[in-house]
């Protein structure tokens, strides 16, 4: 984990905001419940969908992701407003809040390439950002171990079923939510709190 999340920095390298059109970030970081959760909550960020990238579309189901024996990996598909949030603070808020970017196939007892963090970029531009974020973190130090997240292309992306969807809000009294995402909302409430909706 990180030695001090509040020594994230911002990205210095970064997609240009286009006044006239949404930007889309797909992101990989363990179980989309609690990914989701986190960044329904930033200003800035229009709709976030819970589903599936890297794989197929015949093996994009839950039951089949979750055997492992696909090449999916449980994602969100968050959508900004890049003159509120930039792709760089997306980045920022994944790598400091959603997860912990060190685990390698796996985030704490969720175990598989299902649950690999990942950053799945739609062109260069984010791919070069993603990748130079990355750099910047290990040269910073930030955590004890290198970073683990992987930076793919995405080829599709695939929405998972319904009652995937805003899973946390809607069931905050199931165990692995109260466990798993109520501390991630802390933490992001903790650094980041100015990027916060206000409602």
């Amino acid at each position: 984990m990180a030695r001090d999340a509040t020594l994230f920095p911002p990205s210095e390298v970064d997609v240009p905001a286009d006044e006239r059109c949404e930007q889309v970030a797909v992101l990989g970081a363990g179980c989309f419940w609690c990914v989701e959760a986190v960044f329904r909550r930033l200003d800035g960020v229009v709709d976030v969908v819970s589903g599936y990238a890297g794989g197929t579309a015949e093996t994009a189901n839950y039951r089949t992701v979750c055997g492992g024996g696909t090449d999916h990996a449980e994602v969100v598909r968050v959508t900004f407003d890049p003159q509120r949030i930039s792709f760089g603070e997306i980045l920022r808020i994944f790598f400091a809040v959603a997860h912990d970017p060190t685990q390698l196939n796996r985030q704490g007892r969720d175990v598989g390439r299902q649950y690999r963090s990942a950053v799945f970029f739609a062109d260069d531009e984010q791919k070069n950002v993603a990748e130079a974020y990355v750099r910047q973190l290990n040269a910073a130090g930030v955590f004890d171990r290198p970073v683990a997240t992987t930076i793919e292309p995405l080829s599709e992306f695939y929405p998972a079923e319904g009652y995937h969807q805003d899973y946390a809000a809607l069931n905050p009294d199931q165990p692995y939510v109260a466990c798993t995402v109520l501390p991630k909302l802390d933490k992001l409430q903790k650094l980041f709190s100015d990027r916060l909706t206000k409602d």
